[in-house]
């Protein structure tokens, strides 16, 4: 059939046709039919066709950058990279990281097999270098980081320390001869570590204070340590924080707040349609039951609180300890406290008066947009990661010049409080930024609702279903509902981080059902699932060009998606039309 002898069709029957055809069906009508441009422009068609197809509310305006519903439903079944081109087999065991490097052109991979590897990324991707990190007494590579210039990586992995003890430690790697430049103790070794500049990188330690306390540390490294050490500081202390409850600080990211007033895409629809509602209003997309829908969630980050005495004397954190420790005593505490209770109250006691308070006023303003904020998982209730905190970095703290040991605080600020704190109510297991670092999205498993924590080393049951949470840092509050659609099994006491990417459209995340999932980030519904044999650890976007994605599992392969559109392009030759719904019009031949 010739495309000149396409019939032109009714448009009733256009309708039905594509209300019920598939993504390959729809390509198939526009490359054999004539009148495909006509249909394209019927506005009300696609529209419907989108809502109905995709279940989004009819509330959702469309793609603020779209320029019509046709083009957006275009964008929706055609730029998801959810076809398979290929597979890396070089690693030998669980893949556990990937990241692209801000041009793209090279990515890294972190394995259980202890080696990192760097890859070309062309098209057909290719292997440049592999590193075997046993020759430092490694396990294993859990993460990796380019520089913001693509000159040096950061590795972050499990070391084997004296007597078979395991913590962290930090490797940088120039990518102009693959040499190792430094090596930094990271303690826990999920800290991770991230890049606060293009030559300086924070690491983590941790100090126990009693059974259930710790304190942690946040330090500011230089990333040329054995270049640099004899002449210049290359080592600073960032922060100190107490942990309560068996909690600790774990994956440290850094978001620049340079960018929050022109994000690639505002989720709030109010706010991208001008509309005159209050700005920055947190809504729900739309839920399963009518209950939800009558009164959305709302998570609102607590405002910190400052942790100095009512009248301001410094004895009075003494004092009340000694009240607390006579109460006891004399019989006054009701109902008699746990041992662990005791000491969390305790260390509160003994640090009222020892930490600096946080600093006022600290959302990003048109003076301040270049601010930048560390972020991290933490917790106050059990060991298990339940918080998200946020700590402003200050201009003077982002060089090790100065003051190398915290010097710059008073003798009786032995700790720092946290500027804004996210309750997730649930075990984080994953975290990313969206490219303009204006929105945090949070991969957790919840906890059941109401629940009580009488012990800190027995945290409550989590769900299998993964829930996607999405912050926005500006103003600090949640938006949008949680997606929900890939799943963990593992319990609390092995569960594991998944880590998740944000491109300037779409987020994706791994999961343990061993499937890769794709969000749409404007309408907030699941547009793919991609198998894999086992449990899918880690995702990645390519940073200029999201209809690539990366994704590593335990079944030790990377796997490569593009969408449909670039495969079309690539193999330079259009698809073969697929069987269609209504046989009626590839019958017109006649």
């Amino acid at each position: 059939m010739d495309v000149g002898d396409c019939p032109l069709l009714p448009d009733s029957i256009l309708y039905e046709i594509f209300l019920y055809l598939d993504h390959a069906d729809v390509l198939s009508v526009g490359l054999v039919c004539q009148q495909w441009h006509a249909v394209a422009r019927d506005e009300f068609l696609w529209k419907e066709l989108l809502y109905r197809y995709y279940r989004v509310s009819r509330e959702v305006p469309r793609h603020p950058a779209a320029v019509s519903w046709y083009e957006d439903f275009q964008r929706l079944y055609d730029t998801i990279p959810c076809v398979e081109v290929q597979t890396l087999t070089e690693h030998n065991d669980q893949v556990l990281h990937l990241s692209f490097s801000h041009t793209g052109y090279l990515f890294a991979s972190c394995s259980k097999d202890c080696t990192v590897k760097i890859w070309n990324n062309e098209l057909a991707i290719s292997l440049l270098h592999s590193s075997n990190m046993r020759l430092y007494n490694w396990s294993y590579t859990q993460f990796s980081q380019f520089n913001s210039d693509d000159t040096l990586l950061l590795v972050s992995g499990v070391f084997v320390g004296p007597r078979n003890s395991s913590s962290g430690e930090i490797a940088v790697i120039s990518l102009d001869n693959f040499t190792l430049l430094s090596r930094v103790r990271n303690k826990p070794y999920d800290v991770f570590g991230c890049w606060l500049n293009e030559t300086n990188l924070i690491s983590g330690n941790l100090h126990r204070i009693g059974h259930i306390t710790s304190c942690s540390v946040l330090w500011l490294n230089n990333a040329f340590q054995g270049i640099e050490s004899e002449n210049v500081n290359v080592v600073k202390r960032l922060f100190k924080i107490q942990n309560l409850n068996a909690s600790t600080i774990r994956t440290v990211m850094v978001a620049d707040c340079s960018r929050y007033d022109t994000p690639d895409l505002l989720l709030d629809y109010k706010e991208q349609l001008a509309a005159a509602a209050t700005p920055y209003q947190v809504f729900d997309l739309g839920s399963d039951s009518e209950e939800e829908e009558v009164k959305p969630k709302q998570k609102v980050m607590p405002e910190p609180v400052a942790q100095a005495s009512p009248d301001g004397g410094s004895g009075t954190a003494e004092d009340g300890l000694q009240q607390f420790l006579d109460d006891i005593l004399e019989g006054r505490v009701m109902p008699v406290m746990s041992e662990s209770e005791l000491e969390t109250k305790v260390a509160e006691l003994l640090a009222r008066n020892r930490t600096k308070p946080p600093e006022l006023n600290q959302l990003p303003t048109e003076a301040s947009n270049k601010k930048k904020y560390l972020i991290f998982t933490t917790g106050c209730l059990t060991y298990s990661p339940h918080q998200i905190g946020i700590k402003q970095i200050l201009p003077h703290q982002m060089t090790t010049a100065g003051p190398v040991l915290g010097e710059e605080r008073r003798s009786d600020e032995f700790f720092d409080s946290l500027d804004h704190v996210i309750d997730i109510h649930g075990h984080i297991i994953g975290m990313g930024l969206s490219p303009d670092h204006r929105y945090l999205y949070v991969n957790s498993r919840s906890w059941p609702r109401d629940c009580v924590i009488s012990d800190p080393m027995q945290p409550p049951p989590i769900a299998e279903e993964i829930d996607l949470h999405v912050f926005d840092l500006k103003t600090m509050k949640e938006v949008k509902r949680a997606l929900r659609s890939h799943r963990a099994y593992t319990p609390n006491d092995e569960c594991f981080f998944i880590f998740l990417d944000v491109s300037r459209d779409f987020v994706a995340s791994g999961a343990e059902d061993h499937h890769g999932y794709i969000w749409d980030r404007h309408y907030n519904i699941c547009l793919a699932k991609l198998q894999h044999d086992d449990v899918v650890n880690s995702v990645a976007f390519s940073p200029i060009e999201q209809e690539l994605l990366l994704t590593a599992s335990d079944d030790t392969t990377i796997k490569v998606w593009r969408s449909p559109r670039t495969v079309r392009i690539h193999h330079a030759r259009n698809p073969k039309p697929r069987k269609l719904l209504f046989s009626w019009l590839m019958n017109q031949k006649s």
